[in-house]
């Protein structure tokens, strides 16, 4: 019985690694600002997609650190700027946003991700919308 247990328990934490989807993928980002005419539509990458995680169902027998779960985060990335068009001469008319390079399954760094996912889409346009050619 105990060698099955030690193969299933290796055979779960490789499989694990291997089992997560999480890649980069192709997203659109809608921006205005108050002052400009214009809605700018940029297309780039952002990390998404499954990552094995475990169960907490052990809650008060486990350590918090045990507690946390992957997520689909940043392995690497690069910022690019784009200028939203029609913005008046007072105002600062640049947007800076991430470009996923590659992703991985780990902890969510709350210093450039978003951990918390949106119950509310507010990714959308309200002004005459103008698309980001880089």
């Amino acid at each position: 019985m105990r060698p099955f247990f030690v193969m299933s328990l290796l055979f779960g934490l490789i499989f694990g690694q291997t089992a997560s989807l999480c890649a980069p993928s192709e997203y659109t980002i809608h921006v205005e600002k108050r002052e400009c005419a214009y809605c700018l539509a940029i297309n780039t990458t952002i990390c998404a997609g499954f990552c094995m995680t475990r169960d907490s169902n052990g809650k008060k027998l486990l350590l918090k650190s045990a507690l946390s779960q992957n997520v689909c985060t940043y392995k690497e990335m690069l910022y690019q700027t784009a200028l939203i068009p029609g913005c008046p001469h007072h105002t600062v008319p640049y947007y800076s946003y991430p470009v996923a390079l590659s992703c991985k399954c780990g902890k969510c760094n709350t210093d450039y991700s978003d951990c918390v996912r949106e119950r509310v889409r507010t990714n959308y346009c309200t002004k005459p919308q103008k698309l980001c050619t880089m």
